[in-house]
């Protein structure tokens, strides 16, 4: 934390420096210039949760993300972003460069969400669920599930080419990953590969598949995966299809045009010798002018050979009370097997302030 105060003393130090340069010189204000092309953005998420498990009961206020991202255009075909998660860590950094005159080639480097699955691109504001993501999402792409590979909120540094083909109807990403997460330098000397495509034959419906091949170092035991050792490489391979459908997405505004939607997913890995494998339908409703409903049904197995896993049904409502601004309130029900916990209920509720 005191360096994070450190450098923004010195980033402060430097503009001022700039500006007492600049200002008066042929007219121009280089920081003025500069601060024209940013764009800031944030948001953040903040709660209450009550847990009943094995009859012990647990309630908490609680703070779950505080991001601000900075972005902005350095010309017409360069831009960075940088972002920042108060409650934690840096999130990502990159730069986007796009190569052809249209929207068919960008090549990003930095660190960035990986694209596996349908969900894990998507931005928390947008996703139904407060828990944010699937099981299998959240374990597969490195969201903090998977002991092994530990929390990385599903980022990654590395290098990606992306765009849209077929007259927009075709969104492709290939990316070159290290493989270890955010912050850090990868452990071994293999690169992860992770592709996906993400066809829209129409507006409002898309089908989604992605997959990455690479190889993981272990960062701590697992008890789903007890043969793999801390330090040790292994195999890490995953695979997702899932589908998107909406009522209507021209326009979309949140406060004022919801819309109905629904998205699942298959979804697969193999870590060294164990399989996983589960599946998840997420939907949203809207039944009044100002409340819609939500509900989830999601399976996880986390490991095959050992029959240990999860199912969780939650359902709850939300409100839209200004642009991308809401509330929720959510019950969840989960049903863990083959886990030393046995089932428990969680009801929540949060408030989202975007911007």
């Amino acid at each position: 934390m005191k360096h994070r105060y450190i450098l923004c003393t010195l980033l402060l130090s430097f503009a001022l420096s700039l500006q007492a340069q600049t200002n008066g010189q042929d007219g121009t204000d280089w920081l003025k210039s500069l601060a024209s092309r940013i764009q800031l953005n944030g948001y953040a998420q903040a709660g209450y949760t009550y847990r009943n498990q094995d009859g012990t009961e647990t309630n908490t206020f609680d703070l779950k993300r505080t991001l601000l991202w900075a972005k902005a255009p350095v010309t017409d075909r360069w831009s960075f972003l940088f972002m920042m998660d108060f409650s934690s860590e840096v999130q990502e950094f990159y730069t986007d460069y796009r190569i052809s005159t249209d929207k068919s080639l960008t090549v990003r480097f930095g660190q960035f969400k990986n694209s596996l699955s349908l969900e894990n691109p998507l931005s928390p504001t947008k996703v139904e669920l407060i828990d944010v993501y699937s099981q299998g999402v959240t374990w597969l792409t490195g969201c903090g599930s998977d002991p092994l590979y530990g929390v990385n909120y599903g980022r990654d540094l590395g290098l990606e080419i992306y765009g849209f083909l077929f007259d927009n109807h075709l969104y492709y990403e290939l990316a070159v990953m290290n493989g270890q997460g955010i912050n850090k330098k990868d452990r071994n000397n293999k690169k992860d590969i992770i592709a996906r495509l993400d066809y829209r034959p129409v507006a409002n419906w898309r089908i989604v598949a992605s997959g990455q091949l690479g190889t993981g170092n272990a960062v701590k035991a697992s008890i789903y995966n007890p043969d793999i050792a801390v330090g040790q490489n292994y195999k890490r391979n995953r695979w997702t299809l899932g589908a998107e459908w909406k009522s209507h997405t021209e326009g979309i505004d949140y406060w004022k045009d919801r819309c109905a939607s629904v998205h699942g997913e298959i979804l697969a890995g193999k870590d060294g010798d164990v399989n996983s494998w589960g599946g998840y339908v997420t939907a949203s409703v809207p039944v009044a002018e100002w409340l819609d409903v939500v509900a989830s049904a999601d399976y996880f197995k986390f490991n095959d050979h050992l029959d240990m896993g999860q199912t969780n049904f939650v359902a709850g409502v939300q409100h839209w009370f200004y642009r991308t601004c809401r509330v929720q309130l959510q019950y969840t029900f989960a049903n863990p097997v083959g886990l030393a916990q046995k089932h428990y209920g969680n009801l929540q509720a949060q408030v989202q302030i975007a911007f």
